[in-house]
């Protein structure tokens, strides 16, 4: 069972008012590359500690079968993974939920930059989260 506190809430916060400021400056209608850029700038501005376009091999048996990246890492603690459309797909969720895995984050956030509007959506990573409450609660 997944705990129901909050994870990292003013970073999450703050990740989302980035977006909304980017938004806000150049509004809707472009695409997800130059959000990138821009949300890039608003995370220097926050002083964020960030990394970008981080690659993460997908492997079995030690090969790689493919390749993720994705788009930030936001104090080694939340993944943000962009989209410029006015919606998100099951597929977002499930490429998101996928870096979470593979990269061993307990957080994501999708960002979707619409043409009218900015959406956002939390994913937790419950399966990690709940192998970490079955481990405290068999201590």
């Amino acid at each position: 069972m997944v705990n129901k506190e909050i994870l990292y809430p003013e970073l999450s916060y703050k990740i989302i008012g980035c977006a909304f400021e980017v938004f806000n400056e150049i509004g809707g209608g472009h695409k997800e590359l130059t959000y990138h850029k821009a949300l890039k700038i608003a995370f220097e501005k926050a002083l964020f500690k960030h990394e970008e376009n981080l690659y993460w091999p997908i492997k079995f048996n030690s090969v790689v079968v493919e390749k993720g990246f994705f788009d930030f890492l936001i104090d080694d603690k939340i993944v943000v993974e962009l989209k410029a459309r006015d919606n998100f797909l099951k597929k977002d969720f499930e490429q998101l939920t996928s870096y979470l895995n593979n990269s061993k984050q307990k957080l994501g956030i999708l960002i979707a930059f619409g043409i009218e509007k900015v959406i956002y959506k939390r994913v937790l990573n419950t399966v990690l989260l709940n192998k970490e409450k079955e481990t405290t609660t068999d201590s």
